[in-house]
This record gives structure tokens, C-alpha cells and sequence, in this order.
């Protein structure tokens, strides 16, 4: 238990560093070093990218952490190993053939409204084969029991080496064309780096031969490339067709920030995920169907409770945030409160995802995954031409709801149990009448000194009232530990 509970600390301390540094980049490094239209460029190169990288790591990376302990004799690790190295290049090999020969019908495709993208296709390529590899080499250590360097890669490397980039180009020691190019390199660099040390850990010995159990991991790893590609087309589908689909690419640049800013409300679910997954998949085997709907109840408090937190002071300060950067972003003040809101509603499902991934309907996970960005697609193919960037933020916002409010009902059809109580209504009461009172008002200050100021101010009020309504016993427990009342 030491290791695991030291190395998911150590976890959420580079993970919260990550994050910082990111925002650091995508708010003001990028809006104030590059100009709109490259920086609209990065964000659709690398979505692009994210979109493929299921499709090229061919779902290894999630099956070398089912199937890896299965395995006892050294024959049939290295066989199983060897197996998951290759099996990749199923894909890549001929994608890049299509690519190749193709390559005139692809870029006239990707840069039909924006001619900037056509020198930049063979980047998408190399970045998600790098993307997928990083994964499946991080996957290698984590059935090693060995994931806090791998993290740290995954989380803040690439964010450090693009922030020295973008002062490079600052001083104009790259043009902005070197830069693009560079940030491939990051990429691929951090995957060799991966690799090295994944072998550092466990160095492969190649061995063909034909496993036992060969098809059950194939048809896993098939599987699981629909639900990855599912995940990532629900992030960056919309940056990728708002690319694909106005003429200003530049727009991409205004979505990001927005998502970006609206994307810290998940940041609690990727910490206590770690916590929750195995937790739930342990009352689900032993069939503790009353402690898993505690669970499914307290985890849905506790994550409503804090990401509503971070959803006012989003939603308070935006204006005031949006005072700090260029004019120009602006624009994105509404996909910032809508996907703010679909953020905070995804939240409040609690341990949702672990419920149904872990139980015997994970089947139908993917099948309402496949509908969801099936719906995504469709809804964004519609409101991005008529609303440009608010009609995919609606998209979004419209397709989570929906996705949600779909698990929700199976959930409870399935184990008859709700992630809601009388203590939800009460916290989003709560949200509902602060986000009333303080949006309109501000301390006549500068900005940042209004935002630290205002912050402070909404997190005392929030917290009294929280405890004040009892909605949770651990939440009023750590508040009273912080705020050191009796």
C-alpha cells in the first residue's frame, strides 16, 4: 500500500504542475508570443493528432495493463511483450502508405478553408505516432509498478520544453515555422526518452509466439481503440472542425483558451478517478451493491461540492481574466460558461464511468460512446457554420448532457441506485444564487489584484454556507480541519 499511495501522491503533485505550467502557455504565452493564426494552427495540429493517437497505439496501451499479470512464465511475457511492440504498425504501416499516395487528396481536405494547414499534414502523422508509442512505453511501466517518471513526462515535460520554445520565439531565435517544427520534436524526443526508460525497467527480450489467450487480447485491444477514439474525439472534435470548417483558423486559437480556462473543472475528477476506479471495481466483484451506492452518492457530493467551486470562480472572474488577455479571445466568453457548465455536470456523476467500465455492461459504455461522438459530429457539423465558436461550444455542451443523462438512467435501471440527494439540490442552489450576487460585482482594482481578492472572498462565503447546509460529513469534516472550527 506505501508504494501506491507514494506514488499517486507524487502523481498529483506533477499533474497539478503540469497544469499550471499549461496554463501558463495556453493563456498567456501563447496569445502574446505567437499571432492568432499560428497559434489557431498548433491547436488544430496537435487535436488532429489526439484524434489519431487511438487508432495508431491500436489499444496496446490499455491492454498491456489488463493482460500483463496474467502472464507468469518468462516465455509468455516476452511473447505477450513482443506481441504488444508490433502490433501498433498494423496501423501505422499502412496509414502512412495512404498518406503517402494520398497525400494531395488529404491536404486539399484538411486545408480546403484554411490553405496554412497543407504544409503541416506529415506533422499530424508523426505526432500521434509519438503520442500512441509514449502511451504504450508508459503502460510498460505501470505494470512495473512504476509510474511517477512516466507521469511526470506525460504531464510537464512537453509543457516545459514548449514553454522555452514560444520565449525562443519570442527573442526570435526561432521563426514561428521552426517552432512548429520543434514541438514535433518535443514530442518525439519524449517518446524516446519513454522508451529508454521503459526498457530500463524491463528490457524486452523478442519472442514470436502464439499466446494462448492471443484473441481474447486482440479483440480487447480492438475494442478499446473505439473507446480511446470515442474519448479523444469527445476533447478535440470540435477544435479539430471548427479548423476544418471556418475560414479563420485563427478561431481555433479563441476555442482552446475557452476549453482550456472551462477544462480546469475536471482537474478533481482526474485526481480522485485514481481513488474511485479501484474502489468501485472492488464492491462490484464482491457484489456490495450498499457500499458501492455510497460510494456512487458521496463521490458525486464530494466532486459537486468542489468542481462547483472552481465553476464560480471561473465564471466570476471571467471577465475580469479576459481583461488580462488580448481582445481578441474575448469572443470565447460564452464557450467558456456553457462547457463550464457541461464540466460541472459531468463531475457531479461521481463515480459514474467506474461503475459501468468495471461491471459486466462495459460493452455498452462503448456503444453509448460510439453515439456520442457520433452526436458531437452531427451537432457541431450543424452549429459551426451558423454560430461559429459558441455553436460548438453548444454542441458540446448539448452532447455531454445528453451522454450523461443517458449513464445516469442506465445506472439506475441497472442497480437501481441515483448519484443525486436532497443535498445536491441544495448545493446547486447554492451555486446558482452566488453565481447571481457576484457576477455583476467587481473591486475597483486591477484585474489580477480583483481576482485574488474576489476569489478569497467567494471561497469563505462558500464554504460557511456549504457547512452550514451539512450536505456531506467528509466535506464538512475537511472544512472544519481548514478552517479550524469546532
Amino acid at each position: 500500500m506505501g508504494i501506491v499511495l507514494n506514488q499517486s501522491f507524487k502523481n498529483t503533485i506533477t499533474t497539478y504542475l503540469g497544469f499550471g505550467i499549461g496554463a501558463i502557455n495556453t493563456l498567456f504565452l501563447y496569445t502574446n508570443f505567437l499571432s492568432d493564426q499560428y497559434y489557431g494552427l498548433v491547436a488544430f495540429l496537435l487535436s488532429a493528432a489526439n484524434i489519431m493517437m487511438p487508432f495508431m497505439a491500436f489499444g496496446v496501451h490499455n491492454a498491456i495493463v489488463k493482460f500483463y499479470s496474467t502472464f507468469k512464465s518468462k516465455n509468455s511475457i516476452n511473447s505477450f511483450l513482443t506481441l504488444m511492440l508490433f502490433l501498433p504498425l498494423v496501423f501505422i504501416i499502412p496509414t502512412g502508405i495512404i498518406g503517402y499516395f494520398a497525400y494531395d487528396a488529404i491536404v486539399n481536405w484538411l486545408s480546403s478553408e484554411n490553405q496554412i494547414v497543407e504544409n503541416y499534414v506529415w506533422h499530424i502523422f508523426i505526432l500521434a505516432v509519438s503520442m500512441a508509442y509514449f502511451e504504450i512505453f508508459f503502460a510498460w511501466t505501470k505494470v512495473q509498478m512504476q509510474t511517477v517518471f512516466g507521469n511526470l513526462m506525460k504531464e510537464v515535460f512537453h509543457r516545459v520544453c514548449i514553454m522555452l520554445l514560444l520565449f525562443a520565439v519570442y527573442f526570435n531565435w526561432l521563426t514561428v515555422d521552426n517552432f512548429i517544427i520543434s514541438l514535433v520534436g518535443v514530442y518525439v524526443v519524449r517518446v524516446i526518452i519513454m522508451k529508454l526508460y521503459a526498457y530500463s525497467v524491463r528490457f524486452p527480450k523478442l519472442k514470436f509466439q502464439k499466446l494462448d489467450n492471443q484473441s481474447s487480447i486482440l479483440k480487447y485491444s480492438t475494442l478499446m481503440i473505439i473507446a480511446g477514439s470515442v474519448a479523444m474525439l469527445i476533447l478535440d472534435i470540435d477544435k479539430f472542425m471548427i479548423g476544418l470548417m471556418l475560414p479563420d483558423i485563427e478561431q481555433v486559437a479563441y476555442y482552446s483558451v475557452a476549453i482550456f480556462i472551462a477544462t480546469v473543472i475536471a482537474v478533481p475528477q482526474r485526481a480522485m478517478h485514481q481513488i474511485m476506479l479501484p474502489l468501485t471495481a472492488k464492491y462490484l466483484n464482491e457484489k456490495d451493491y450498499v457500499a458501492l451506492e455510497d460510494l456512487y452518492k458521496r463521490s458525486s457530493m464530494t466532486l459537486l461540492v468542489v468542481s462547483g467551486f472552481i465553476f464560480l470562480l471561473i465564471i466570476l472572474n471571467i471577465n475580469q481574466l479576459y481583461e488580462i488577455l488580448p481582445s481578441e479571445f474575448t469572443g470565447g466568453l460564452f464557450a467558456v460558461l456553457i462547457v463550464s457548465l457541461a464540466k460541472l455536470y459531468d463531475n457531479s456523476l461521481g463515480n459514474n464511468n467506474a461503475i459501468l467500465f468495471n461491471s459486466d455492461y462495459y460493452k455498452m459504455v462503448l456503444l453509448f460512446g460510439v453515439l456520442l461522438a457520433i452526436m458531437a459530429i452531427v451537432l457541431n457539423a450543424i452549429f459551426i457554420p451558423v454560430y461559429g465558436i459558441e455553436g460548438s461550444a453548444f454542441a458540446t455542451f448539448l452532447a455531454v448532457f445528453i451522454y450523461n443523462t443517458i449513464k445516469i438512467i442506465f445506472v439506475k435501471r441497472k442497480f437501481n441506485m441515483l448519484p443525486f440527494t436532497l443535498s445536491s439540490t441544495k448545493i446547486v442552489v447554492t451555486l446558482i444564487v452566488l453565481s447571481i450576487a457576484f457576477y455583476f460585482w467587481d473591486f475597483p482594482f486591477h484585474p489580477v489584484v480583483n481576482i485574488i481578492l474576489k476569489s478569497m472572498l467567494i471561497g469563505l462565503i462558500y464554504s460557511m454556507v456549504i457547512y452550514k447546509l451539512n450536505v456531506s460529513e467528509d466535506i464538512s469534516n475537511q472544512i472544519k480541519k481548514y478552517l479550524r472550527l469546532k
